[in-house]
């Protein structure tokens, strides 16, 4: 029986990831997230005395870390507590991973990048986070290579499923509003979270280890995702195409948004890994079954 540890299992990813698995009957999961709840255990990742007495206890073969401050612009006032969440925690996940011989598997962002790219990153262009999410998140990755033994880290974007999302969020304020203001200058792939754990759970069988960027195939912007999203939803509601500057002028106290967040998903076809679905068809799959 195989042993799998999901950190931040109530989110968006250990949701798809615990759905993902759940026709294997050959694994195990232990449910972790910062509250207790049911069929959950309460682990903050942040501690590390904590993380090492449950992995002794409950011995993963392999720990999911989905667990992050991904407030990007709380980040920004809480630097102390997204560098804890973001970087603290990997660490310790990783130490544990290692002295278990566990597989640790990490989720980062396309927020490590400083975002004014004009072709898509690939795991082998430099880093240069501008917003203390990225920054953080960019150490967590740092603390994962040096302490996980067998790791893969994979960067993702644009994340939706199922939780509060992007999707869901503009699906409400359709209901609400006949027009909405939506920015186009910022581009990047709408990554399904059922299409990212597919992908975590491929890589998991593997010794493919390292750096792997993991988003939906294709690109778009978000007033344009936005549009999509409509049609395909039957909704008429307009929407207004604002620059990034026209946003901030009307939200002030937003963190700067990468402007080019198209990640290459480069290793996993330089490895003949996995290709994940183009952004379109994942939506489709989304949007049947939210509104059935």
């Amino acid at each position: 029986m195989k042993k799998i540890l999901v950190t931040g299992c109530n989110g968006q990813l250990g949701r798809a990831i615990r759905r993902e698995y759940e026709q294997e009957k050959a694994v195990c999961f232990v449910n972790t997230d910062v509250a207790e709840g049911d069929g959950v255990t309460s682990l903050d990742i942040t501690d590390i005395d904590a993380v090492m007495a449950l992995a002794r206890a409950e011995k993963p073969d392999v720990i999911i870390n989905c667990a992050a401050h991904t407030n990007v612009d709380k980040c920004e006032e809480q630097w102390d507590l997204a560098y804890q969440i973001n970087a603290i925690g990997p660490r310790n996940l990783s130490i544990a991973a290692t002295e278990l011989d566990a597989k640790m598997i990490h989720v980062s962002t396309d927020y490590v990048f400083e975002g004014n790219g004009t072709k898509p990153y690939t795991e082998f262009d430099k880093t240069n986070p501008v917003s203390a999410y990225g920054k953080t998140k960019l150490e967590g990755e740092n603390f994962v290579k040096e302490f996980a033994k067998k790791h893969f880290i994979l960067r993702t974007a644009w994340l939706y499923g199922d939780g509060k999302n992007f999707v869901k969020t503009m699906l409400g304020l359709s209901e609400k509003h006949d027009e909405v203001s939506v920015v186009c200058d910022q581009l990047g792939s709408p990554t399904s979270a059922l299409e990212l754990a597919k992908t975590i759970r491929f890589l998991e069988q593997t010794e493919n280890y390292g750096l792997f960027h993991a988003t939906c195939e294709g690109d778009t912007n978000w007033a344009d995702f936005t549009e999509e999203i409509f049609r395909k939803a039957g909704k008429t509601t307009k929407v207004n195409h604002v620059t990034s500057l026209q946003y901030k002028e009307m939200n002030p106290a937003s963190a700067d948004r990468p402007a080019y967040s198209i990640l290459d998903n480069y290793m996993l076809r330089l490895t003949g890994a996995y290709r994940m679905a183009d952004w379109h068809d994942a939506l489709d799959v989304y949007l049947k079954e939210l509104l059935g």
